[in-house]
């Protein structure tokens, strides 16, 4: 018997605006299930019931308002999560962090008014690790994130809540972010669609500066349509915005409905992070999506080299001066993980003008790089060097070795967070242990709507929807 839950957000958002479903059914049902299966994943760190409930009653009573459902947003009634590292005005923002465990946020972010505005309903804010920091979502102020394909097995990060949330049936789709993977890492190993947009297609603001441009707010879903919705619905340039998109060409939604004819799409499994030797999973996933790639009609070429090993220092550079962007009192500093303690010690220690040797380096490298890269419509690499990894792989190490466990594990997302191009994880692939593991797909810069009309395609070849691990059906 079909579920809630097992409805698509499109599907669901179609059966609220004709009144098939309620949406005070839709938000009862995720809370019910939150209750029960919460403690399991980790997937909210808090749950806004009584705001839900109050939404989806105003929802409600807009379908019967409603001249007809043209007249209703696009997530009427939809069920969506933010991210605890984005602020929602009146409900509490951890960042992650037990320095922050009792702040009640003072704002929206703008990802957080659009998604009011498109009608959707806001279950709670999902789990995070500290300031977004690691590539695992295991803090001080939260039960760590954990896929629901392997319970003793992280959900990744830093969206790692976000991704476990839709996986396990605790949301139809979520809201998440990315600075070097955070969106495309837990949709790996959660077995889910996740989208990296490019640089300036999503506005951080109002509080959060884009001074770096290497983080952005994106969609984790199910279902190419679902993600291409939800972006549809984030994306947009705000004013103040250092970076602005190129034109999207329409609706990303359109896109999922639309063949990308025959592309010329490069490879590479080459890790730009030295002495990384890539799982044989992840090689195996690979291969197989350059398989199914060419059976598609697509041409399928090695990569030439572009971004080398020599970036992986300045990339680090400027994510431990990021991870000073968030003030902390130095009475409060004790509060810290120590990972976050240790990142912090490298961005204080950087004086400026290594800092802007590193975003030099950085741009003189990307400016070499990006004639090789426009040659291809699109680009696949392994998400991961590694499969899912036990709770605790990175988190109980000293700091030193958490970092390079860390860089050894997701050696291939972060150079797109550095060049600014969209990028996806498209789940296409289980290994023998019945472990989700994705594969990456980068696109031109504005190429979103390409990877998502090529990934709506891989995903009518190989359906992965369907899949569902076991607590789906608790």
């Amino acid at each position: 018997m079909t579920q809630i839950h097992d409805l698509s957000a499109t599907r669901m958002a179609a059966a609220v605006r004709t009144g098939e479903i309620s949406p005070v059914e839709l938000a009862d049902h995720y809370l019910a299930r939150i209750e029960r299966l919460n403690d399991q994943v980790g997937a909210y760190a808090t749950v806004t019931g009584d705001r839900a409930r109050e939404e989806a009653r105003r929802a409600e009573k807009a379908v019967l308002e409603a001249a007809g459902p043209a007249d209703l947003p696009p997530l009427h009634g939809v069920p969506v999560p933010i991210k605890d590292l984005n602020m929602v005005e009146g409900v509490r923002t951890t960042f992650g962090s037990a320095v922050y465990s009792d702040l009640t946020g003072f704002a929206n972010d703008h990802v957080v008014t659009k998604l009011a505005q498109a009608g959707s309903v806001l279950l709670g804010k999902t789990t995070a690790p500290e300031f977004g920091l690691p590539c695992y979502t295991e803090s001080d102020v939260a039960p760590p994130a954990r896929t629901p394909w392997d319970l003793t097995r992280s959900a990744g990060g830093s969206s790692g809540g976000a991704a476990a949330a839709v996986a396990s049936g605790l949301a139809p789709v979520a809201q998440g972010s990315d600075g070097g993977g955070s969106i495309r890492i837990p949709s790996s190993v959660c077995g889910l669609f996740g989208i990296k947009p490019t640089r300036g297609r999503v506005s951080a603001g109002p509080i959060v500066p884009d001074l770096f441009g290497l983080s952005t707010n994106g969609p984790i879903a199910r279902t190419v349509r679902d993600a291409a919705l939800l972006l549809d619905v984030i994306a947009g340039h705000m004013p103040g915005d250092l970076y602005r998109a190129p034109e999207a060409g329409g609706p990303f939604l359109d896109h999922a409905g639309r063949a990308p004819g025959r592309l010329r799409i490069a490879r590479s499994k080459e890790s730009p992070v030295p002495g990384v030797e890539v799982h044989p999973d992840c090689v195996a996933a690979y291969d197989e999506a350059s398989a199914l790639l060419e059976e598609l009609g697509h041409e399928v070429v090695e990569l030439p080299q572009t971004l080398g090993a020599d970036m992986v220092p300045h990339f680090a550079t400027l994510w431990g001066v990021m991870a000073t962007m968030t003030p902390v009192p130095e009475e409060s500093e004790h509060l810290l993980q120590p990972l976050s303690r240790w990142l912090r010690g490298l961005g204080e220690a950087t004086t400026a003008p290594r800092l802007f040797q590193a975003h030099a380096a950085l741009q003189g490298a990307l400016r070499a790089a990006f004639p090789v890269m426009e040659e291809f419509d699109a680009i696949l690499h392994p998400t991961l060097a590694m499969p899912p990894v036990p709770v605790g792989h990175f988190h109980e190490q000293e700091p030193e070795e958490n970092f390079r466990r860390q860089t050894q594990f997701t050696p291939f997302c972060a150079m797109y967070n550095i060049s600014g191009q969209p990028a996806v994880n498209v789940p296409l692939h289980w290994n023998g242990d019945g472990l989700p593991i994705g594969v990456m797909l980068a696109g031109r810069l504005g190429g979103e709507g390409t990877l998502i009309s090529l990934s709506a395609q891989l995903e009518e070849a190989r359906p992965w929807a369907g899949r569902k691990p076991e607590i789906w059906t608790a």
